[in-house]
């Protein structure tokens, strides 16, 4: 059993069965959806495309999406997501790690008179003719085999930060991305696949994308918003016209789904008709964001926690423990991220791999089906992170006697905005390249829209003066918007230790007492 063959089977089953939707609008049955994932695969392997090369999908939200993640599985491609918010030079260096071979964009991340992305041999606008000619459906998809593929086959090739300020290629596996979505229906949420919707909001590139797993196991239909992305507006609007949606966000798309919900007095019954599940994950979810969400939208929500290299997938605190008011240690399960879900073990060790007692906070460990098989050309970052089979997260947390598991912070100083990884070290190198600037140290601050964002330290050189719009707009040409520090602060000096080793520590704790 591979990806593919969950699309086969639904269509085989049901082919007239309403698969993929643009806004209301119908865009595929799994008939067609099948017939134009095979078409392409096809074509992509006329292409010149062997099984096992790489394909960057560089695009908005858009139904072309599945259709074209299906038909490069189809064809034993690997598949690599790239953010949407990326800078182009970012993406050009994942292109050359991954060694991607294809490239399909949208116009709205890559306009049709930019400079095709440099390294790939063929890029292909997602809504052009020739993307037209490439999904034409055949007339039987059956007839286009499906590739053969292996339980630990990468399909998916997700990068995501590193603390070198590189970001590294996590190889997920079928197995991982199977793993993933039987997991779903056990840990987070039943899926009818008659009635049900899933709504691509968040980024797919990112997890909300992975969620098409469970439901095309189900057989659900899948939502493409047609504006591609989070406008609270249209989607309660959508919810109430196609049945109860259920969707992926990070705290922040939480919180504009609630503000929108208040602002409008939409009552919990209200709410019920548009959402019938809201999975958070991400970032970190204030306990009084959650208990706000609850009283606005009534219980609907459900937190997972997982990384990229355990996509979706270590912990879930299911619909009713953060329903659950009545419980004596409520506040403390919402403020958690719940119990390992049933494919994982999970612990929390000390720096030697020693479990921790109860309560005392370690690095959490994670070990199942669903995490990675190791880094892309990164043998050394593979070694840290996996040891004796256990995936070393660099998350920090403890667990309590029931199982529960509390994050109390990032052990690799990651700093999470608006459900999107920055790590630090990389805003630092591209500020010290701005004239004029001797030191930086990038760190992050809490924030009640984003979560947190980043505040640059900037220490001038001597006798220099820096510019805080200059330094934001040397950022913008080399990284993208959303990484680019949100506050500088110019400083004479950066706190050390003894060792020359900048604290910052020292740095949080000056943001938070102003």
């Amino acid at each position: 059993m591979t990806l593919v063959h969950l699309l086969a089977r639904q269509a085989r089953a049901d082919a007239a069965r309403a698969a993929i939707l643009h806004g209301a609008a119908p865009w595929a049955t799994y008939g067609a959806w099948a017939a134009r994932s095979a078409g392409a695969a096809q074509r992509l392997r006329a292409g010149g495309l062997a099984q096992g090369d790489r394909v960057l999908l560089f695009m908005r939200n858009h139904p072309r999406y599945l259709e074209l993640m299906w038909g490069a599985w189809w064809a034993g491609l690997v598949v690599v997501p790239v953010n949407a918010k990326l800078h182009r030079t970012e993406v050009e260096w994942i292109a050359a790690n991954a060694q991607a071979r294809w490239a399909f964009v949208s116009q709205e991340v890559l306009p049709a008179d930019a400079p095709p992305l440099a390294g790939v041999e063929r890029q292909v606008d997602a809504e052009s003719p020739e993307a037209d000619a490439l999904l034409a459906p055949v007339d039987d998809a059956f007839s286009v085999p499906i590739a053969e593929r292996g339980p630990d086959d990468v399909a998916w090739l997700f990068y995501t930060s590193g603390t070198t300020g590189r970001p590294k290629g996590v190889m997920i596996t079928e197995r991982n991305l199977l793993t993933m979505g039987l997991a779903y229906f056990v840990d987070v949420d039943p899926i009818d696949g008659e009635h049900d919707a899933m709504v691509y909001a968040a980024p797919m590139s990112h997890g909300c994308g992975l969620y098409a797993v469970p439901h095309l196991m189900a057989g659900a239909r899948h939502v493409v918003p047609a504006s591609g992305g989070v406008d609270p507006e249209e989607l309660f609007a959508l919810g109430r016209s196609l049945g109860p949606l259920s969707t992926f966000a990070a705290p922040t798309i939480v919180k504009r789904l609630v503000d929108h919900a208040d602002q409008h007095g939409l009552t919990p019954a209200d709410c019920a008709a548009s959402f019938k599940t809201i999975v958070y994950g991400g970032a970190p979810m204030y306990v009084a964001d959650i208990q706000r969400a609850l009283s606005v939208m009534g219980p609907r929500f459900v937190q997972i926690y997982g990384q990229g290299e355990t996509p979706m997938t270590a912990t879930a605190l299911s619909r009713r423990a953060i329903a659950d008011a009545s419980h004596p240690r409520y506040l403390e399960r919402l403020g958690s991220v719940g119990v390992a879900q049933t494919p994982v073990r999970l612990r929390v060790a000390d720096e030697r791999g020693h479990d921790l007692p109860l309560g005392e906070a370690g690095e959490v460990l994670v070990r199942g089906d669903s995490v990675m098989a190791g880094y892309w050309r990164d043998p050394q970052a593979t070694a840290a992170a996996l040891r004796d089979g256990w995936l070393w997260t660099g998350d920090i947390g403890a667990l309590d006697a029931d199982g529960f598991l509390t994050l109390k912070d990032r052990s690799k100083d990651l700093v999470i905005s608006g459900g999107s990884n920055i790590y630090p070290r990389e805003v630092e190198e591209v500020i010290l390249t701005a004239p004029g600037v001797a030191e930086v140290a990038c760190v992050g601050a809490p924030d009640a829209q984003w979560g947190e964002v980043i505040v640059a330290f900037v220490v001038p050189q001597a006798g220099r003066s820096v510019d805080p719009a200059a330094l934001d707009a040397h950022c913008l040409e080399r990284i993208a918007r959303f990484k680019r520090p949100k506050r500088y602060v110019v400083v004479d000096t950066l706190p050390r230790n003894n060792y020359g080793k900048v604290l910052k520590t020292a740095l949080r704790a000056r943001l938070q007492s102003a």
